[in-house]
């Protein structure tokens, strides 16, 4: 949810540049930088791994628009139509892509979110998805109930699509075949579900979620969600079954949790939290089990890193972060050989 990286970067005061090193992870090598300026978010492989989905804020935009790029970083172009705000563009297959986008609501970028009530994020009832072509072209237009649908993800070998909505009247996760069809709620507990990804055998899922657990806590939540709102640093991760069943929280730092992604075998799950400076914006990957058990922190990069993705053959990994960068509100995509 960049949404997530746009909310998360007014935590950051001020970035100092720092030279990159060869290798900061036993888990890494060949560290590669694909972009270099502007505010870079999340990225995610086409099923072929030889292109990348990804949001940026970059020129004289003043929100996220989708980019494709090639896996080594060249011929970055839009995708989306430039108007409104966009967030979490994925790939259907190789020729087609999905990203949910305010345009049609207002083509200008939506209003900051009201930070007198916190640190939060907006949760834009305009957000849709749209189905659309490598060029751009919109095919069709996935969700349309009232309310926030964003945070879409896609299983390439069941083809299909999990998203978070507010079409029952809470932020829970949905899924849906790729053309929109055969919508079905699978988290029901009051609060926010979101950032859902599948295994990739496609039998399991894993998320963030931040359930309130106290009446007080629960009419913050409600009152906050009136206002199209969210607060975002006491997320845990679950797993479950891919049709929602046999939920299990697997972690419990009472911190920001998020951005969960299988390992390329399943085994285990790289996500990004601020566990060792909670409440602030210094985010490292950690690798945990699906079952909660064998934590290992995998980056030690001292600001902002996540959005972790493997790509689907399983060489690569790509994530986003500020090490290395000039400025503020400056955030590069990386990608390294993944070694388990």
């Amino acid at each position: 949810m960049m949404v997530a990286m746009k909310a998360l970067v007014a935590l950051v005061v001020l970035f100092l540049p720092f030279a990159l090193p060869a290798q900061t992870s036993p888990h890494f090598s060949n560290l590669q930088q694909l972009t270099h300026g502007d505010s870079n978010g999340e990225s995610y492989w086409s099923p072929d791994s030889k292109h990348v989905i990804f949001q940026s804020t970059r020129g004289t935009a003043q929100c996220d628009q989708e980019y494709i790029m090639n896996a080594d970083g060249s011929d970055q172009h839009l995708v989306s139509t430039g108007k409104g705000a966009t967030t979490c563009g994925y790939f259907v297959d190789n020729m087609h892509i999905l990203y949910a986008s305010t345009h049609e609501g207002n083509p200008a970028c939506p209003a900051p979110p009201d930070h007198s009530k916190g640190y939060v994020w907006a949760v834009h009832p305009t957000f849709d998805i749209y189905l659309a072509t490598l060029d751009g072209k919109i095919q069709k237009k996935l969700t349309d109930a009232p309310g926030y649908d964003a945070e879409a993800t896609v299983n390439f070998k069941t083809h299909k699509v999990m998203y978070t909505s507010m079409a029952a009247g809470d932020l829970d996760l949905w899924t849906m075949n790729a053309d929109g069809s055969n919508k079905k709620q699978i988290t029901h507990t009051e609060g926010y579900d979101g950032g859902g990804v599948f295994s990739h055998d496609g039998k399991k899922i894993v998320w963030r979620a931040y359930h309130p657990d106290t009446p007080e806590k629960k009419a913050a939540y409600q009152a906050l969600l009136k206002d199209n709102l969210t607060t975002p640093m006491k997320m845990e991760l679950w797993v479950a079954s891919a049709d929602g069943s046999n939920a299990k929280q697997i972690t419990n730092f009472g911190c920001a949790s998020f951005a969960p992604t299988f390992t390329p075998d399943d085994k285990k799950i790289l996500f990004a939290t601020n566990k060792d400076k909670c409440d602030s914006s210094t985010f490292e990957l950690y690798l945990i089990n699906p079952d909660g058990s064998g934590l290992e922190r995998v980056t030690d990069y001292g600001k902002f890193t996540s959005f972790p993705e493997f790509s689907p053959d399983g060489k690569k990994l790509i994530f986003s972060s500020s090490y290395g960068s000039k400025s503020n509100y400056e955030f590069n995509l990386f990608t390294v050989d993944w070694k388990k």
